[in-house]
């Protein structure tokens, strides 16, 4: 790309577009993995979930996960990914129930009745999205993605 004399150039400008395609790369591979996996191309076993759940502003709401067989623990580093149309997944839970900076308390992740939670308190309008969710189990020594779920948390529109 020629650039005039005139036009100034911005090497941050152009790392962050750097940055953007990475991140764009690297997303896509990640939900390439999850299709694959998801679908049940490395085994039987199944993950099981409720349909869409609403809650209404101020409100809990609890999202689950879980195996059709076998047994989900804290080995299995489970973890949710928030996903707004339009926007990047944004990793909120990691390892369980850890929070990457800046995501608020009242998200929070645990293992309860052998299945991966997802609890958001208070809710708020701008938590309305889609929810991934990772698991990650050993066989025969390799490190696999068993899975992903998308849940959807609907809010009562006036």
């Amino acid at each position: 790309m020629k650039r005039s004399r005139d036009t100034p150039f911005h090497p941050r400008s152009l790392r962050k577009l750097q940055s953007v395609r990475v991140l764009t790369m690297a997303w896509t591979v990640l939900l390439l993995v999850l299709l694959a996996y998801g679908s049940g191309v490395d085994s039987q076993t199944v993950v099981t979930q409720e349909p869409s759940l609403s809650v209404s502003p101020g409100g809990t709401v609890t999202l689950t996960c879980g195996l059709s067989s076998g047994s989900v623990s804290t080995g299995n580093k489970p973890g949710w990914y928030q996903h707004t149309p339009g926007q990047a997944p944004c990793r909120i839970i990691y390892d369980t129930s850890s929070h990457p900076s800046g995501v608020p308390d009242r998200f929070s992740g645990s293992i309860s009745e052998n299945k991966t939670a997802l609890t958001i308190t208070e809710a708020q309008p701008e938590d309305e999205a889609d929810y991934l969710i990772y698991e990650w189990w050993c066989l025969h020594n390799d490190l696999n993605l068993w899975g992903s779920a998308a849940k959807t948390s609907s809010w009562p529109h006036p």
